[in-house]
């Protein structure tokens, strides 16, 4: 999978945690301003990420771009959204899951590998 791809599902699975959470938790079929500006901020920072050829999502990298602020929205989201995945997205859920672990195994074995 190239770059390009890994970003846009990167964006795509974050935008649907983001709506599941606002629906559940804001009400409504749209996005809440708040939420909106969440989504429109990880898209960006998905946008600029410079590691993305090496990386899977976000909770992977060693480098944290987000906005303290930001990064306890989005954090609230993941724990809200993460466990209601398998039944809203659930092939999404199950591919999130596997590649977040597959990523973290390879992060483990290369910091051994330089030790």
């Amino acid at each position: 999978m190239n770059t390009e791809d890994k970003r846009e599902r990167e964006k795509r699975v974050v935008c649907e945690m983001i709506a599941l959470y606002c629906r559940k938790n804001h009400g409504g079929k749209e996005l809440c301003g708040e939420c909106r500006e969440l989504a429109e901020y990880a898209c960006a920072r998905s946008d600029k990420c410079p590691f993305m050829a090496n990386k899977t999502f976000c909770s992977n990298c060693r480098v944290h771009c987000y906005k303290p602020e930001m990064r306890e929205k989005i954090r609230r989201v993941m724990r809200f959204s993460g466990p209601r995945m398998i039944f809203h997205h659930p092939i999404t859920a199950i591919r999130h899951v596997i590649e977040v672990k597959r990523e973290k195994n390879k992060q483990e074995r290369n910091s051994l590998n330089e030790a």
